[in-house]
């Protein structure tokens, strides 16, 4: 029992690792980071320049943001992968706009109950990203615009804008052979399987 604690002990501290040095990235890193962050955002908002007024921001929601630091800075975290990206945001922004429909516009009451909801349900489905979160408190929190929007907002901007999101990573984030999107098909995940078995496997 004592080997096998052990065991489990240093596989916790080599994962922390691999997780922290995934932050130390070099600058060639962070240029691929840079360049696929500001591509896949900035194809969200000239699409919307070209159907809508400048100040009518509905296609560049805000939790758009957060997912670019995921699925460009933190490509190997589970959180970042396209399962959570897509179903995240999808599942989420269905809470949010049922949640809008469903109960009176008390913001004090939409706006827990979504993002509370919105987390069981990426939980249950295995799809949890944190952007999720922003994504449904927008849909009871957005304005006008977004209420009028009402499930048509799950498709567009939400669905669209994480595609838009997905495509740009699956590109940047697979120039480089250090860099492998997603992680659990990539070369560097299966070899990390291996050493991790050769490691601590318990006999």
């Amino acid at each position: 029992m004592k080997k096998f604690r052990r065991s489990v002990h240093r596989q916790f501290r080599l994962y922390r690792y691999v997780m922290y040095r995934e932050t130390l990235v070099d600058y060639k890193e962070h240029f691929w980071s840079f360049l696929g962050a500001f591509i896949g955002i900035g194809l969200i908002a000239y699409l919307q320049s070209l159907q809508l007024p400048p100040l009518e921001n509905v296609f560049l929601i805000g939790s758009f943001g957060a997912s670019a630091v995921l699925v460009y800075g933190a490509i190997q975290s589970p959180l970042a992968q396209p399962r959570n990206l897509i179903g995240g945001h999808v599942v989420s922004a269905l809470v949010g706009v049922t949640v809008a429909k469903i109960l009176p516009d008390i913001i004090w009451l939409t706006a827990p109950l979504a993002v509370a909801t919105s987390i069981v349900a990426m939980q249950v489905t295995r799809s949890l990203h944190p952007p999720g979160g922003a994504t449904a408190l927008i849909a009871v929190s957005g304005g006008t615009k977004i209420a009028e929007l009402g499930y048509l907002y799950v498709l567009t901007p939400v669905f669209s804008g994480a595609l838009i999101l997905l495509g740009v990573a699956l590109v940047f984030n697979n120039i480089t052979k250090k860099r492998h999107y997603p992680v659990k098909y990539s070369r560097l995940r299966r070899s990390r399987r291996k050493q991790l078995k050769r490691r601590f496997d318990v006999k």
